[in-house]
C-alpha cells in the first residue's frame, strides 16, 4: 500500500514553465507517471517529451491523470487548484507560495467536501518510495525504501531528516509536505491518518512550526494512534509577532509557541526532540524499543 500516490499514479503539470518542465523530468527519471502538462494557448505541443494541453479536463479525459502538480505563479494558483478540483483529480499537489489568503480562503470554501484532497499550498510534495511515485520538488536521492513516514510543514526539514534516517540505515515509507502557509489543504492530523492507515508504516516523523493550533490538533489523534510518532517543532527561539521562513510561522497567541506544541505532542505519548539534528537518532531508539528496528 502507499500513501497519495503509487506506481499507477498519472501526474498532470499544470504550469509548464521552467519549474514544471525540470520537476516533470525529474519525476519521469524517478519512474513516475507523467503523462501531460498544462499551459493554456500552448495545447497541442510537445515539451520536453511530454504533450500539452489547455486545460486540466483535457488531460483527465484524455490521459487519464489523477494526481495534479501545481507549479502555477501565486497570483493565479487558487484558480489552478479549483479547476483541477472541477476536473475530479483526486489528489491535488499545489507547490506555489505566497499565494493570497483570501484567494485560499475561496478554495477551502470550495473544496469543503469535496472527493479532491490537496496538499499544500507551499509544500515539497509528495513521494511514495517503494512505488517509485514522486510529485513534487523532493530530492530523491536521500530516500531509502522503508517504513518511516515522514511529514511536514517544512521541506527542507523533510530533507533533513529523511537524510538522517537513510544514513542510519532506516528506510521510508514516504513524505508529505503538508505546506507552511496560514491555509493549507491537507492537515497534519489528516497526513497522520494517512500513515497510521497504512501497512507499510510502523513510525512516524512529524515536524511542525511555530504559529496556529495544527501541532495541538494533531496531538489529540497521536493519543489514540498505535505507531509511534518522534515530533520536533521549529521556531522555538522565535520572538512573538514575528514571522519566521513560512507565511503560517508567526506566534500569535500562547497556543502558537513552540513550548505549547512540544507539551501538547508530549502528553500525547510522542517523543518530542529539541533539535532537528536529533530527529533520526530518536526515531532509531524509539524503533529499537518498539522492537521494529
Amino acid at each position: 500500500m502507499s500513501v497519495l500516490m503509487n506506481r499507477n499514479s498519472k501526474v498532470v503539470v499544470q504550469g509548464f514553465g521552467g519549474a514544471g518542465q525540470r520537476e516533470a523530468a525529474n519525476g519521469r527519471a524517478y519512474g513516475t507517471q507523467i503523462v501531460c502538462g498544462v499551459t493554456p494557448g500552448r495545447g497541442g505541443q510537445v515539451i520536453e517529451n511530454t504533450p500539452i494541453r489547455n486545460t486540466v479536463e483535457e488531460a483527465v479525459k484524455e490521459f487519464g491523470a489523477n494526481v495534479s502538480l501545481i507549479f502555477v505563479p501565486a497570483p493565479f494558483a487558487a484558480d489552478a487548484i479549483l479547476e483541477a478540483e472541477a476536473a475530479g483529480v483526486p489528489v491535488i499537489i499545489c507547490i506555489t507560495e505566497g499565494i493570497p489568503v483570501l484567494d485560499m480562503v475561496k478554495v477551502k470554501r470550495v473544496m469543503k467536501g469535496s472527493k479532491s484532497r490537496l496538499i499544500g499550498p507551499n509544500c515539497p510534495g509528495v513521494i511514495s518510495v517503494a512505488e517509485h511515485a514522486r510529485a513534487g520538488i523532493m530530492p530523491v536521492d536521500v530516500y531509502m525504501e522503508g517504513h518511516v513516514g515522514v511529514i511536514s510543514r517544512s521541506g527542507t526539514l523533510v530533507y533533513e531528516a529523511v537524510d538522517q534516517l537513510t544514513r542510519l540505515g532506516i528506510g521510508q515509507s514516504g513524505s508529505v509536505g503538508v505546506g507552511g502557509d496560514p491555509i493549507i489543504g491537507t492537515s497534519q492530523r489528516e497526513a497522520l491518518e494517512l500513515f497510521e492507515a497504512d501497512p507499510d508504516t510502523n513510525a512516524i516523523v512529524l515536524i511542525g512550526e511555530i504559529g496556529g493550533t495544527a501541532e495541538q490538533e494533531a496531538a489529540e489523534y497521536i493519543k489514540t494512534m498505535k505507531k509511534p510518532v518522534v515530533a520536533f517543532i521549529g521556531g522555538a527561539t522565535a520572538p512573538p509577532g514575528r514571522r519566521m521562513g513560512h507565511a503560517g510561522a508567526i506566534i500569535a497567541g500562547a497556543a502558537g509557541t513552540a513550548s505549547a506544541k512540544q507539551a501538547a505532542l508530549r502528553a500525547a505519548g510522542a517523543t518530542v526532540v529539541e533539535s532537528p539534528s536529533n530527529i533520526g537518532q530518536t526515531m532509531l531508539e524509539v524503533l529499537q524499543k518498539a522492537g521494529l528496528k
